[in-house]
């Protein structure tokens, strides 16, 4: 990932995308919910379940019915690490900008008070002494 495309992003997006693309497991696990979660997915499946009721197996229910709950264990947990994942971007990102709301709520707060400042001591040199400017 390029210099440019990390800077167009929100710092958490960047960081987690970072973390993620440096571990193997979960650039696994990534790969999987996103071929799980296509229609292509989908589609292969029914064209295999129609192949295996057809010509694998005269009555497919016991053994096709202990593969697809197998599979369906085995699906609900990417799902899951999918979930754990967003709930962790979520609260990354959360984190990050509370941060940064704080801060600039802080700099407010100095403007503001150096504001008013400059105000009283204009006001007060002006009322003061106003023939002298």
């Amino acid at each position: 990932m390029s210099d440019r495309e990390v800077s167009q992003h929100h710092p958490v997006v960047a960081a987690h995308r970072s973390k993620r693309a440096g571990d193997t497991q979960l650039r696994i696990a990534d790969a999987i919910t996103k071929f799980a979660g296509s229609m292509f997915f989908v589609y292969l499946h029914a064209a295999g379940f129609l192949l295996w009721m057809l010509f694998v197996e005269a009555n497919p229910w016991p053994m096709l019915t202990l593969v697809v709950s197998l599979e369906a264990i085995f699906l609900s947990t990417f799902v899951m690490i999918g979930q754990n994942r967003q709930a962790e971007f979520q609260q990354a990102k959360a984190d990050h900008d509370f941060i940064e709301q704080e801060l600039e709520l802080k700099t407010n707060t100095e403007l503001t008070r150096a504001i008013h400042a400059m105000t009283t001591e204009l006001h007060r040199r002006l009322v003061s002494h106003p023939d002298q400017h």
